[in-house]
């Protein structure tokens, strides 16, 4: 036990320790919200303008296209269509859209063409046909002597208020916030899996190499290092989770003072109108901030933590082994898809089940399945999963980290001193037999 609790010292300090550890702990906040705000100006930047020539021979279509900000409708209809289309191949328009003459309006519907060089982007096409549709169907309302304008006061609206069993107001939109909520957390799952895994298959890798390791097993057994090295790295994973936590919660903090302020600043400049709707808008925000506070918090924080331990336990076991049996990097990749193909397949279940029937058959065997269950599990825990199923989840996969760790040792004991061969997926079933 004594030596078991030097390697983890030893493998925790070499990883704290570590330029990139600390760079990547700081920086790695500074990325994302980097990166989100630069997502967030291109989202908001002026798209080039496009000029879209209309050829309608009919006259009844031309002025049913308004021009925006990012297309601009000029009505050529006059120019002969075949100058026009010239001009298409010469790139002086985005587009031409041509509508001709026809007997009927079910002749016409089928005739009109979009010229173009490059493919239109989907709603661009059916915003168009949208405009066609209408002005051709209130055509034939009128054609067939029906009041246009009745049908459209008899048109209906309706939105349906959401409310729960006890009698409570419910907010639209929440199913999205839980699944984004969810999603965040199992894909972090996933990366820190990846990351921290790879960590540990290097560390070994490195030491194989240097021939370190014919000098620790000297003294430790294998199976001791391997668990060593993996509890050490998972221990300055946590720490770097607690450090951005902290982190986290210091920004939100500093970020809703300030937008206290502002707010108050708003009122009492704008007068009673801005306070009228900043009291809607408050009280919007309000629910929405109640239904979240309604989520199972703890339950989904404390079962990130034990999913994030028992999932990286349970992979870095496998990452461990792979890292015996090669000699550097460029031979393990054909022994990691195998490994990251579990965890990129409870990523799509998830968001692809889970989004639709969170509680459906689907879901609840993936969240049960250990190589998926840290991924799916999380994903399904704030539409309120029955803690059973929490509990079933978190034994299986902590049982199977058990179970592979024994046949990973046997890996991780034989490969550990080879050298100069390609190990083969016959040759490590070999080693698991030994």
């Amino acid at each position: 036990m004594n030596k078991l609790l030097l390697i983890i010292r030893r493998e925790f300090i070499a990883k704290v320790r570590n330029k990139s550890f600390i760079v990547m702990t700081f920086l790695s906040p500074l990325l994302f919200v980097a990166i989100g705000c630069f997502v967030g100006y291109l989202s908001t930047m002026k798209a080039d303008l496009k000029t879209i020539a209309i050829h309608d021979e009919t006259g009844q279509f031309v002025g049913a296209f308004k021009s925006d900000k990012e297309y601009k409708y000029v009505d050529l209809s006059q120019v002969d269509l075949k100058v026009l289309k010239d001009s298409i191949v010469r790139e002086s328009y985005e587009g031409l859209l041509v509508i001709p003459k026809a007997k009927d309006n079910s002749q016409l519907q089928k005739g009109i063409q979009f010229v173009s060089n490059d493919s239109p982007s989907v709603s661009f096409i059916e915003d168009m046909e949208e405009v066609i549709s209408k002005k051709i169907t209130t055509e034939n309302l009128q054609n067939a002597g029906l009041d246009t304008l009745k049908i459209n006061q008899a048109k209906a609206a309706v939105s349906i208020n959401l409310t729960k069993a006890s009698g409570e107001e419910s907010l639209k939109g929440l199913n999205e916030i839980k699944i984004i909520i969810g999603g965040a957390f199992g894909y972090l799952i996933m990366m820190f899996i990846i990351l921290y895994g790879n960590m540990v298959m290097r560390s070994v890798i490195e030491e194989k190499t240097s021939r370190i390791i014919e000098v620790i097993i000297s003294s430790v057994k294998p199976f001791q290092l391997m668990m060593g090295k993996i509890i050490g790295t998972s221990l300055a994973g946590i720490l770097q989770f607690l450090i951005w936590a902290l982190l986290g919660l210091t920004a939100m903090f500093v970020l809703s003072t300030m937008f206290g302020v502002q707010m108050g600043a708003n009122t009492e400049i704008h007068g009673p109108a801005m306070q009228a709707a900043q009291h809607v808008s408050g009280s919007e925000v309000q629910m929405y901030i109640k239904e979240l506070w309604n989520l199972p918090i703890a339950t989904i924080l404390i079962s990130f933590i034990i999913y994030f331990i028992g999932g990286y336990f349970l992979y870095s076991s496998f990452y461990a082994s792979i890292g015996a049996a090669v000699d550097n990097e460029t031979d393990s990749q054909q022994f990691l898809l195998p490994i990251i193909m579990p965890l990129i397949l409870g990523v799509y279940i998830g968001f692809f089940t889970v989004m639709n029937d969170p509680h459906g058959t689907v879901a609840t065997v993936f969240s049960m399945i250990p190589l998926t269950s840290p991924i799916v599990m999380m994903m399904r825990i704030p539409f309120g999963v029955p803690l059973w199923q929490i509990i079933v989840s978190m034994v299986l996969l902590f049982g199977s980290f058990f179970g592979v760790v024994w046949f990973a040792s046997k890996i991780y004991r034989v490969g550990i001193l080879m050298y100069g061969k390609k190990p083969t997926w016959k040759e490590l079933i070999k080693w698991m037999r030994y």
